[in-house]
């Protein structure tokens, strides 16, 4: 099976750089996408064009053009729920999980914590929340989380960690909270794979033409329970696609 992670940094804005040929060449049996910036009513016949024959799941922000996850897959799911059920955490579009026979998918929108640090207090209750939520469905079946998850958990996950270092994506808060993610019991597929494999980043900022350096971060990041490690065929980080100012990750699994 194979599995596709994409922040596509506005779903409208991505269909104009491409977005349909790497869909249809990446063919993925489930392709998540996060940041679709638009509610269900602007999916236009250029959208259902390109996932046409697919099943379709969408969560969008209340606030416009904001955040917004989506779920484009071959198999129907058994079942599929929006959001972590507490209202604080559910008007942004950030969670849609999707229930199979043999494992779950978590799609996820992590919280930036914003520049200042000013969303820092927010994202450490989020980041409690989700775990809880993510052990409790592993008590279930096993779990395969994925999205942009907003932060580089090594200083190997990024070009310049000295310089960032307290920077919102590398601020020892959310890279504890990601430590205590794995602690409990799940697994980071591409560091799983290749523990020691540098410069390969998921999100490159826009300006000193950083994608163009490779100056970039991984944060964005396919985790499963570690029930599932030994069905993993191989995790990869698809620089090469351009599109947004994240390129997507892919999982490929034996299930």
């Amino acid at each position: 099976m194979k599995l596709i992670s994409w922040n596509v940094n506005g779903l409208r804005a991505v269909l104009t750089k491409g977005f349909k040929e790497s869909f249809e060449n990446l063919d993925a049996d489930i392709f998540c996408i996060q940041e679709t910036k638009m509610q269900e009513n602007q999916i236009t016949e250029d959208i259902t064009e390109v996932l046409k024959n697919r099943y379709t799941y969408w969560n969008s922000a209340e606030k416009k053009g904001y955040s917004g996850t989506a779920v484009f897959t071959k198999k129907e799911p058994i079942n599929v729920t929006y959001g972590l059920d507490k209202e604080e955490h559910d008007k942004e579009g950030r969670i849609i999980t999707l229930e199979y026979e043999n494992f779950f998918l978590v799609n996820c929108y992590t919280p930036n914590s914003k520049r200042e640090l000013e969303r820092l207090g927010y994202r450490q209750v989020w980041e409690d929340e989700i775990r809880e939520y993510l052990v409790k469905l592993d008590k279930k079946k096993p779990v395969i989380y994925c999205g942009d998850l907003n932060v580089a958990h090594k200083e190997i996950d990024l070009k310049n960690p000295a310089t960032n270092h307290h920077s919102a994506g590398f601020t020892d808060e959310e890279r504890n909270k990601l430590t205590e993610l794995l602690d409990a019991g799940f697994i980071d597929t591409f560091r799983y794979m290749y523990p020691d494999k540098r410069d390969t980043y998921s999100w490159w900022s826009y300006m000193f033409h950083a994608r163009e350096k490779n100056a970039g971060w991984r944060i964005d990041y396919f985790i499963t329970s570690e029930s599932l490690k030994e069905k993993i065929k191989d995790a990869k980080i698809l620089g090469e696609i351009m599109g947004s100012d994240h390129c997507p990750v892919e999982l490929d699994i034996d299930l």
